[in-house]
């Protein structure tokens, strides 16, 4: 197998310097020999490695470095004399590119070029800089490098300025084919095109549409009212706090929360000014039903609101029994159903509220959010962009795009069907090897299984996203707890999710070889 990695140990770098000597020494001659039979760079502890393995062999490598003065600026001056402005804001410069003769196969200049393209473009560069070995220019041209110097070098080791812009990082990606996989639990990829893209939310056929969404949206859920926002899950939350605020007044109620969206909601909720109690758990810990019901018991509460699917830690809250317990002492319970509605089949008959949207689970484009209810909203003095009770007594207030709408009238036709899917991708996460850093055991959340690495892999997610694999990873409340997840709600997770497996054990192997040898 061909992967990639960045060098972080000794033996990678002693492995570096014996490559460097091979090729810069022996091969090019670009170098004095030497009897020690290594070459270490002049800027090695400024550099980027990235490697190219087989298996546990490395049989290419190149460096990136973006401290200036760069190489090939001592060679012809400044390359921002020779480059348009707008290709200098960021540059970087990539050296030492060298592959073992017998592997110099498309299969490792198409690793290293994958690697170039998510690098540049991970950092946000504008462009990337080489001495292009001039017997190798063609090369350099067909991944969408261009010339912008006279050569340098010597007779024996000619090169010629080169750089590869943002712009032309696209040619790049569609020269190797580039495909990368996303375990994002959202914007979902779209494979359909879109449709209702000019057709007026004024008209006849968008009201029928529009009749359709609302009836599927309530059949999935089981409510007697939805109300469609445009706008994100965050969005949907504050109508529905708004709308708490105008039913319940000063009545106080409870908030749970066991992770990022729980503490999101808390948050929220203190700028309406609603009057509840906090009760704060561990992340991923499970809400104690008898903490809750001894509160009930004090006729204090007469509200009581959580996240169901709390994404930050992947763990599923038991909804059913809360609401149980909470229609046995009069409490209406409001829930946070962004990442569930769509996951998995339960009821909201027996809600008083839920919030949900169409990019996660549904797997439909991101930007129209839902609250349902089970009751005629009251009237309110909340914003009207928010005002749930002028969406209930004004069906179609503000513009709604009707691409939107079908995609999402297209989405909940795969419905009851996608539940079987998501189950059964999730049971492929549950029974792969990476399950073992699972944080949550038990696994009732069938579209997000979240992680934590030892600190053996804790750079798996970096070194993965050069190979093509995107895991979701970089929210700050996953940054400030090491964790990275995979989402199972992708439209190509089985082939994805297989590949990312197989380099995930091949790079488990690897690693303990490298442990080994330090």
């Amino acid at each position: 197998m061909y992967y990639c990695k960045i060098a972080r140990t000794d033996k990678e770098f002693d492995e570096i310097a014996r490559f460097n000597y091979q090729t810069f020494v022996e091969e090019i001659s670009q170098h004095s020999p030497n009897n020690d039979g290594i070459l270490q760079d002049r800027f090695h502890n400024e550099n980027t490695y990235i490697l190219v393995y087989r298996n546990n062999d490395i049989v290419g490598m190149l460096a990136f470095r973006d401290q200036r003065p760069f190489s090939l600026d001592e060679k012809i001056g400044n390359v921002e004399d020779y480059l348009d402005s707008s290709d200098c804001e960021k540059l970087c410069e990539i050296r030492l590119l060298a592959v073992k003769k017998q592997f110099r196969n498309g299969r490792v200049f198409r690793q290293l070029a994958k690697a170039i393209y998510t690098y540049v473009y991970e950092r946000n560069y504008s462009g990337a800089i080489i001495s292009g070995f001039t017997k190798e220019e063609k090369m350099y041209k067909h991944l969408g490098f261009t010339p912008f110097g006279s050569e340098v070098g010597t007779s024996q080791a000619k090169f010629i300025p080169m750089i590869l812009t943002r712009k032309n990082c696209a040619q790049m990606a569609e020269k190797i084919r580039l495909k990368q996989h996303y375990f994002y639990p959202g914007p979902v990829l779209q494979t359909s095109t879109l449709t209702n893209t000019s057709l007026s939310h004024r008209s006849g056929n968008f009201k029928n549409l529009y009749q359709e969404l609302l009836d599927r949206l309530l059949q999935e859920a089981q409510a007697k009212f939805v109300t469609t926002i445009v706008g994100s899950g965050t969005l949907a939350n504050e109508a529905m706090l708004g709308q708490m605020k105008a039913d319940f007044q000063q009545q106080k109620g409870i908030i749970l929360s066991n992770g990022e969206f729980g503490e999101r909601l808390i948050r929220q909720a203190r700028h309406w000014d609603l009057q509840f109690h906090s009760c704060l758990y561990q992340w991923g810990e499970t809400f104690q039903l008898a903490e809750i019901e001894e509160r009930f018991k004090t006729g204090e509460y007469r509200w009581i609101a959580l996240v169901h699917g709390e994404t930050s830690t992947g763990e599923c809250n038991n909804l059913q029994a809360i609401t149980r317990l909470a229609e046995q002492y009069q409490v209406k319970v409001c829930v946070d159903c962004i990442s569930t509605f769509g996951a998995l089949a339960f009821s909201m008959r027996g809600l008083y509220m839920a919030s949900a949207v169409s990019g996660k689970a549904l797997g439909a484009l991101s930007g129209l959010s839902f609250v349902f209810l089970n009751q005629v909203p009251q009237t309110n003095d909340a914003p009207l962009y928010l005002n749930l009770a002028h969406y209930f007594y004004h069906p179609i207030p503000f513009t709604i795009p009707a691409f939107l709408v079908s995609n999402t009238v297209e989405a909940l036709k795969e419905y009851p069907e996608r539940y079987k899917i998501l189950k059964s991708r999730l049971d492929s996460v549950e029974d792969s090897s990476i399950s073992r850093y699972k944080i949550c055991v038990s696994s009732n959340y069938p579209t997000i299984m979240s992680f934590v690495f030892p600190h053996s892999l804790q750079n798996f997610s970096d070194d993965a996203k050069l190979n093509g694999f995107f895991l979701h990873d970089e929210s700050v409340y996953l940054k400030e707890n090491h964790i990275f997840q995979i989402s199972t709600i992708g439209p190509d997770f089985e082939v994805a999710f297989e590949n990312l497996i197989q380099f995930f054990d091949q790079y488990i192997n690897t690693s303990l070889v490298l442990q080994t040898s330090d």
